[in-house]
């Protein structure tokens, strides 16, 4: 009878073990919609759109364009060089809050759609969490210019950035070529249009 009841209990813990090590395994592993739920409110708390998606005038001033959501810098708004700096303030940003000047040269805010010409439509998860690990693109040939916070973001855990991946590439491509970045010294803006690089 003792043996028979230790058997019993034996059973049922093997049971309810074998239950939550399944429950557990397929809470490890979000849905791809729970991915880019997830990836859209870390984008959006982490102030992507701040740099990546053009402005536009709304009832109350500047607001972020959703029709044009995280597509880059405009490529129909070419810069001018910037103004040299003789004092302290070292850097300039446009009124777009899409370029930048610095001693590190001119950068501008990338088409983060997933637009395959123009955008990261061509990039691999690898890829994009290599760039926010380490604050260089293989893509781009070169580091991540400022103001691009990426020592923050490579602080993320690497859930966090594969879901920040799914969610860019769930976005509507958006065809945007963002200028290349300027050199510290370069002397003249560029003029040819190519893919986005921030």
């Amino acid at each position: 009878m003792v043996g028979q009841r230790r058997r019993v209990v034996t059973m049922l813990l093997l049971g309810v073990g074998s239950l939550c090590v399944v429950g557990y395994g397929k809470r490890r592993e979000p849905s791809e919609a729970a991915s880019v739920r997830r990836g859209r409110y870390l984008v959006t708390i982490c102030g992507c759109n701040d740099c990546h998606t053009p402005l536009k005038m709304g009832r109350h001033g500047p607001e972020p364009d959703q029709s044009r959501l995280l597509s880059g810098h405009p490529e129909t708004m070419p810069m001018p060089l910037p103004p040299e700096s003789q004092t302290a303030w070292q850097w300039h940003g446009a009124s777009t809050n899409m370029a930048f000047a610095g001693p590190w040269g001119i950068s501008y805010a990338a088409n983060l759609t997933p637009e395959k010409e123009t955008g990261i439509g061509n990039w691999t998860v690898k890829e994009f969490m290599q760039a926010m690990r380490t604050g260089h693109s293989v893509r781009f040939g070169r580091p991540l210019l400022p103001p691009m916070p990426w020592q923050n973001y490579a602080k993320m855990t690497d859930a966090d950035l594969r879901a920040i991946f799914a969610y860019l590439k769930s976005l509507k491509p958006i065809r945007n070529h963002v200028p290349p970045s300027v050199p510290m010294k370069q002397t003249s803006p560029p003029t040819t249009k190519v893919p986005a690089n921030r």
